[in-house]
């Protein structure tokens, strides 16, 4: 009993410690989780896997000191998942703000326009502008901060099912918030700015996750599906209004030209 105690109550205070942690720092996309966050949840992971040796006697729960706590580190470990989740979609939904400013009949629309001549070639064949601005800079770089948190995440944290939990459930919400803000679009064609940085978004949230491990059922749920089948009508769009539809590659093929994409 006094074990179950002295653990709950360090992870009360280690729960109110990750909370504060996660106010810090800003929604752009150069936010990198602090260790200090990773180390709160390995204090987590190591008190659900010492908890059964603390909280029985032999192995053996008589008093279920050892359910109780172990359901409470459980309840705080999936708190843990949400709350790092949010902190990371709120960069992902401060880069879709920025890109509906371009929006049709936007008041700052016609200020972006005047940037507009976009070629999607620069996206699809970044070689051919290598000694230019890439074109869907915003898109870039919310690439980059997937992949360096993902990295930091699997170097910090000890335990893979939980950086497996953590990365099926973060996915999911990323191919919610993209395909609410187009569905908010569903009367409106995107402009070719918006069309590439959404569009490597998607494309390379998915490669990233699948290369972290994520099941093909989460990967192509109905809302990835949703996001793609759009996705394939406003590329084709661009690549009529930009290139008279003559475009090379597509980041969005038809069904069976999916190549390994």
């Amino acid at each position: 009993l006094m074990a179950a105690d002295m653990i709950e109550s360090c992870i009360k205070r280690t729960l109110q410690a990750f909370e504060k942690w996660l106010q810090k720092g800003g929604k752009s996309t150069d936010y990198m989780v602090p260790i200090g966050i990773s180390a709160m949840i390995n204090v987590v992971i190591d008190a659900k896997n010492q908890s059964l040796k603390l909280c029985a006697v032999d192995g053996i729960d008589v008093h279920q000191y050892h359910t109780k706590i172990d359901e409470f580190l459980e309840k705080v470990s999936q708190q843990m998942i949400r709350g790092l989740v949010q902190k990371l979609i709120s960069v992902l939904e401060n880069v879709l703000g920025k890109l509906a400013r371009y929006d049709e009949g936007s008041v700052f629309a016609p200020i972006f326009n005047f940037t507009s001549q976009i070629n999607i070639s620069k996206v699809l064949n970044p070689a051919s502008s290598s000694q230019n601005p890439p074109a869907n800079e915003l898109g870039l770089s919310y690439v980059n901060f997937i992949r360096a948190n993902l990295e930091i995440f699997h170097q910090k944290i000890n335990d893979e099912l939980w950086i497996l939990g953590l990365f099926e459930y973060w996915y999911t919400q990323t191919m919610n918030a993209i395909c609410d803000w187009l569905t908010d679009r569903l009367d409106l064609s995107l402009h070719p700015y918006q069309m590439t940085c959404l569009g490597l978004i998607v494309k390379k949230t998915y490669s990233e996750f699948e290369i972290q491990g994520a099941p093909e059922v989460c990967l192509r749920s109905k809302t990835y599906q949703t996001i793609y089948a759009r996705m394939q009508m406003e590329e084709a769009n661009v690549h009529l209004k930009m290139e008279g539809g003559t475009g090379g590659e597509r980041m969005f093929p038809a069904r069976g030209e999916e190549n390994d994409y």
